[in-house]
C-alpha cells in the first residue's frame, strides 16, 4: 500500500478523530447534565453566561461569537433556556434588531450544581486535570491556526 493510500484511510484523518471525539464527549456529558436539565449546547450557553457577574447581559451576537454559533442556531437554544426560566431575553429599546440575554436567579443558582460537572467528567474519562489541559491547549492551538 502506498503512502498516499495510507493517508486516505479514515482512521488516519485528523478531522475524523476530532469529529468522533467530539461526539463521544458530548455523549459523556448527557448523564452529567441531566440533573441540571440541560442539553450539552445549553450547557455551553450557560458556561458563557456564568462567566459574567450576576445582572450583566450579553447581546445574542456577542454570545454567538463566544460560542462560535450563528443566531439561527443560538436563538432556539435561548428560547428553550428562557422557557425553563434560566435566561431572559430582551429586545434593545435603542435597536430592535439587538437582543440582550441575561441569567435569571434560577439560571445563576444552577451554577453551584454545575461546578461538579468538570470533576465528574475527569472521573468518567479517567483523566487528570493536567492531561485535559494538554489536550485542550493543543486544540486551542489548532483552532487558532485554522482561524488564521
Amino acid at each position: 500500500m502506498s503512502k498516499a493510500d495510507e493517508l486516505l484511510k479514515l482512521d488516519n484523518q485528523l478531522c475524523f478523530q476530532l469529529y468522533s471525539a467530539s461526539r463521544a464527549m458530548t455523549k459523556l456529558y448527557q448523564p452529567l447534565l441531566k440533573p441540571l436539565d440541560l442539553t450539552y449546547p445549553q450547557y455551553l450557553v450557560m458556561l458563557v453566561l456564568w462567566e459574567m457577574p450576576m445582572g450583566h447581559k450579553y447581546t445574542v451576537t456577542t454570545l454567538g461569537q463566544a460560542l462560535r454559533l450563528d443566531s439561527g442556531t443560538l436563538t432556539p437554544l435561548l428560547k428553550r433556556l428562557e422557557a425553563k426560566r434560566m435566561v431572559q431575553r430582551q429586545r434593545s429599546h435603542v435597536d430592535e434588531r439587538q437582543v440582550w440575554v441575561r441569567l435569571t436567579g434560577l439560571g445563576e443558582s444552577l451554577k453551584q450544581q454545575a461546578k461538579r460537572v468538570p470533576e465528574k467528567l475527569l472521573c468518567v474519562t479517567n483523566s487528570t486535570q493536567e492531561e485535559v489541559a494538554v489536550v485542550r491547549d493543543m486544540l486551542k492551538g489548532l483552532l487558532a491556526t485554522l482561524d488564521a
